[in-house]
């Protein structure tokens, strides 16, 4: 996974959209009193506390100490922990697994999948989102594009964007049966009026690399996404989501 250093607080701040899409996948978790929930890739807390507040013995797992600091800040006496998803080491730990907007973070997603299928018990259920293929293109094109303008090739991306059959591919091998799985475009509103250059130092600090201005070339993108991406005084991210529903075979 590549290393990705987080401001927690500029996180919540001005990408709290991140959790207030998770809201969806909540419900179709649909979270039981009692059971044990694995929120992978927690973030900030917000999952967490709210499959607490459902009744569920929550714990929340996030490879970022930036994040499990805020989290545990946010919300005294959850259960948020450092770990990797690639190698969780639980064995069967947990009826349910929630993940928003973290696997396209882990290109080596054979390994994560297994993961999450060990810390399942038999029959436990997933439900997960993550980008899928052709999230943001149009953005990335707009910083390749002023990168290029300026001779610098394009940097090594750390994301993973699969289509519904790759993804669903991926889990079946890792012993789940999927249950839904479905692509969708989902623009997204940002805050602000340097929305385009939080997202990129926020999201996509990677694209920066080698820039020696990185100021003027984050301006010399929102010039170049403009035309296609602000809208009614707004700019928007052009997201398309991937979401699974699945079951670990028994």
């Amino acid at each position: 996974m590549a290393t990705q250093h987080w401001d927690a607080a500029l996180y919540d701040d001005r990408h709290s959209f991140v959790a207030g899409y998770g809201a969806e996948l909540l419900r179709l978790l649909a979270p039981r009193p009692g059971e044990r929930i694995l929120d992978a890739g927690c973030g900030t807390g917000d999952h967490v506390a709210a499959l607490r507040d459902a009744g569920a013995i929550a714990v929340g797992v996030d490879a970022a100490p930036e994040m499990v600091a805020r989290a545990r800040a946010r919300f005294p006496g959850i259960d948020v922990r450092l770990a990797d998803l690639r190698d969780l080491g639980m064995r069967e730990e947990f009826d349910a697994v929630l993940s928003n907007a973290v696997l396209h973070w882990i290109p080596e997603a054979d390994r994560a999948a297994a993961s999450l299928a060990a810390a399942l018990r038999p029959g436990g259920r997933l439900v997960a989102e993550l980008g899928g293929t052709g999230n943001v293109a149009t953005l990335l094109a707009g910083v390749q594009a002023a990168r290029r303008a300026r001779g610098l090739p394009e940097p090594a991306q750390p994301w993973y964007y699969p289509g519904v059959a790759e993804y669903a591919t991926v889990l079946e091998q890792a012993g789940f049966e999927v249950t839904e799985a479905r692509l969708f475009d989902r623009p997204t509103r940002l805050q602000g009026s340097d929305a385009i250059a939080n997202w990129v130092r926020m999201f996509g600090s990677h694209l920066l690399t080698d820039v020696a201005d990185p100021a003027a070339l984050l301006a010399e993108v929102e010039q170049r996404l403009r035309p296609t991406l602000h809208r009614d005084g707004d700019w928007w991210a052009d997201y398309r989501r991937l979401r699974i529903t699945a079951v670990r075979r028994g």
